[in-house]
């Protein structure tokens, strides 16, 4: 069985900076026709982008993605909201993980599996100050351990 080819289109750094990502998913997105053109030319940005539930559907806020050149009439407002596409199962996880306190959908990354355009959606919880200190930390921590080790190789 081979592993499904996925190709990485863009991904929001900061949001594991920000948050404890407790539970991921795959989500399909609502595009136009120059969009996916644009996406597939690699200009989407999803820094300030979060996702949040209407009406019994999700919607991703904020995401980027640059006007196509040869688009002209046809190209769409660049910050507009874009339709999650998930199984009403899937969003009612959701509304519940949502409920509790301090809970948010932060998109992860923008993907393409089998010719789709796939957004991976995150589960996550703010951290704090201090949180991402103690990880500063333990990252420094983990790459000084590794250059000792290697140096004690040579």
């Amino acid at each position: 069985m081979s592993k499904e080819a996925k190709k990485t289109i863009a991904q929001n750094k900061k949001a594991r900076q920000e948050y404890f990502i407790e539970q991921t998913l795959e989500a399909g997105i609502v595009l136009s026709g120059t969009e996916v053109k644009s996406v597939r030319a690699g200009k989407v940005n999803l820094k300030d982008s979060y996702a949040i539930i209407k009406s019994g559907e999700v919607f991703i806020n904020g995401m980027h993605v640059s006007p196509y050149e040869q688009g002209n009439i046809f190209n769409k407002d660049p910050l507009r909201d874009r339709k999650l596409l998930l199984h009403r199962f899937e969003i009612n996880k959701l509304i519940g993980y949502i409920q509790q306190k301090g809970m948010t959908l932060v998109p992860l990354e923008i993907y393409f599996k089998r010719g789709k355009v796939k957004v991976s959606l995150g589960v996550g919880k703010g951290k704090k100050l201090y949180d991402k200190r103690q990880d500063i930390a333990k990252r420094d921590a983990q790459r000084e351990i590794e250059r000792k080790l290697k140096d004690n190789l040579k």
